[in-house]
């Protein structure tokens, strides 16, 4: 599995798409491409067929892309062996290398049963089983046969993890509010701040809450401290009921013995193989919270939206296959434009915290700076990705995407069916006019004759102007379904996926993040005393010895 190139700028295609850029690339004019080729938007538009026979629009014509550079991106994703790293990670190799791990979170929606297998051992029975244990556990919880400590249902909900386990959910019970069970609420902590959990605590009932502890090992700290928190809030309202416990926490881990220490019941424990890594892990048990608050039938559905687009995604040509266009258009603008940012704005107040899940599975992806072959690039990698959902946020940083100096390719992303299409669907249709209006008018702009024709006169104009030419693809889908959630979300793994493989680095581990946590973990004894510390860098030393004369 070890990599054929070292580096991506070794690559022939790499170093033709350098001089195609030179020629053709900096000065491509998307408004003159549509003017010269009607049928742009036939060339460099996808249609995706869900399981379900609904449908997603992913429109890559307004990018700054003609035939032949396409062509050339195509043959870049070819000579960086896309299509073998794709084919081993479906055979359940280890290319999660520095780990030695297989990435097989796509066998996590393998609800068709594939034969996937890891280490020489099938996964489908063993995924379907812990489904179906989520699916006996949540249907008890919303047909109200699961009972708390005194006889009554469950009301509330509470996820306690951290990263993949909180973003994940978060992210899919809010885009599919539109599906959940009325008088069943779903709650989240994540944040060590104890504001987080003493908010949420405020106007629950120990009597009607259950609590799910999302943590692999059950030692992450954050979620650890957090959980026994929670539990030491239910044994104060339950009149120190430790039996209880049992009936009010469960555990979304893989640690027998801590989750029993804990008080957990092992019946009550939902385990996940480490094949499957903290951002990829809604489609896990840790989904647990989603089944529970949309329904295991509609769990289901997303999952199936998920193994669709996987099943796309490994068995069609790249020149078609959505996720590797998506994927090569942002190595186009990040490797050649020089683009340092990417916005995803979805025009759908329900998907609100899809940017966030997304800076997560990119940005701790691809925040890479060393290949597979353990050599530092020579070349930008992850972009920063930021978004919030428009309307808003044509009134807050829209403007620097019309005008400001930097190039900021964006996604925009609508339902064409709204979950709530009051007033006539007036609303929606409002959304809807922004939406193509927007991705138009940043590919049109408007030049100084046309400004001086509304009127504009002297300094005024060149205020005005608007350059366009900024590349943006639009996806459109029928309805945000649990299926279409699946897909879009799967979409965006694969474009992940793609862009690691074209820059040859592990989107698997992240180590990034572990410096910072075992720092954390020393200061946090030095901080149990008053005593001044003087082993750190003297800015930290002074911060930490202010923080505890304030503290």
């Amino acid at each position: 599995m070890a990599s054929t190139f070292k580096l991506s700028t070794d690559l022939p295609a790499w170093k033709e798409l350098e001089q195609l850029y030179q020629k053709e690339g900096k000065n491509f004019d998307v408004k003159q491409a549509f003017a010269e080729d009607p049928k742009r938007f036939d060339e460099f538009s996808r249609v995706f067929t869900n399981y379900d026979d609904s449908k997603i629009l992913y429109d890559f014509s307004k990018n700054l892309v003609n035939k032949e550079i396409f062509a050339k991106l195509i043959e870049l994703a070819k000579q960086s062996g896309v299509e073998k790293l794709r084919d081993e990670m479906f055979a359940g190799d280890h290319i999660n290398t520095t780990e030695d791990r297989a990435v097989y979170h796509v066998a996590l929606r393998n609800r068709a049963k594939r034969n996937m297998p890891v280490d020489g051992k099938d996964t489908a029975q063993e995924v379907d089983d812990v489904l179906q244990h989520m699916k006996e556990f949540s249907n008890q919880i919303r047909d109200g046969s699961w009972k708390g400590y005194t006889g009554k249902q469950i009301t509330d909900v509470v996820n306690i993890g951290i990263g993949g386990s909180d973003l994940g959910p978060v992210m899919v019970t809010e885009a599919l509010k539109a599906y959940s069970k009325p008088g069943l609420n779903v709650h989240f902590v994540s944040n060590i701040d104890g504001t987080h959990i003493a908010e949420i605590l405020k106007n629950l009932s120990a009597e009607t809450t259950l609590f799910l502890v999302a943590s692999k090992t059950f030692t992450t700290a954050e979620t650890i401290t957090n959980a026994t928190s929670a539990k030491n809030w239910f044994l104060k309202h339950s009149n120190d009921n430790k039996e209880a416990i049992a009936k009010h926490f469960a555990a979304l881990s893989t640690n027998e013995k801590e989750v029993v220490n804990f008080g957990i019941d092992p019946k009550n424990m939902f385990g996940f193989e480490s094949w499957v890594g903290g951002r990829y892990s809604v489609w896990s048990a840790i989904g647990l919270s989603v089944a529970i608050f949309i329904g295991f039938d509609n769990f289901e559905k997303f999952l199936k939206g998920a193994e669709a687009v996987d099943q796309h995604f490994l068995n069609t040509p790249l020149e078609n296959n959505i996720p590797v266009i998506g994927g090569l258009l942002n190595v186009w603008y990040n490797n050649f434009f020089g683009a340092q940012t990417h916005l995803i704005a979805p025009f759908d107040q329900y998907l609100h915290r899809f940017p966030a899940y997304l800076q997560q599975l990119s940005m701790e992806s691809n925040g890479k700076s060393v290949t597979r072959a353990n050599v530092f690039t020579n070349y930008q990698t992850g972009a920063i990705i930021f978004g919030e959902p428009a309307t808003n946020a044509q009134h807050s940083f829209f403007q620097l995407l019309h005008q400001g100096t930097k190039l900021i390719p964006a996604d925009f992303i609508l339902a064409a069916q709204s979950q709530n299409p009051i007033e006539n669907n007036k609303h929606q249709k409002m959304l809807a006019s922004n939406f193509f209006a927007q991705s138009e008018a940043l590919m049109v702009g408007k030049n100084e004759e046309q400004v001086k024709a509304e009127g504009a006169t002297g300094g005024l104009v060149p205020h005005k102007i608007f350059s366009g030419n900024r590349p943006t693809t639009s996806i459109l889908a029928q309805k945000i379904t649990p299926a279409a959630l699946g897909a879009l979300i799967a979409y965006y793994e694969h474009v992940t996926f793609t862009e690691g493989a074209v820059w040859n680095i592990n989107s698997f581990d992240q180590w990034g993040v572990e410096l910072g946590k075992v720092l954390a973990k020393v200061i946090g004894k030095q901080l149990d005393d008053k005593k001044p510390v003087e082993d750190h860098d003297p800015s930290t030393n002074n911060l930490i010895n202010t923080f505890k004369e304030w503290e």
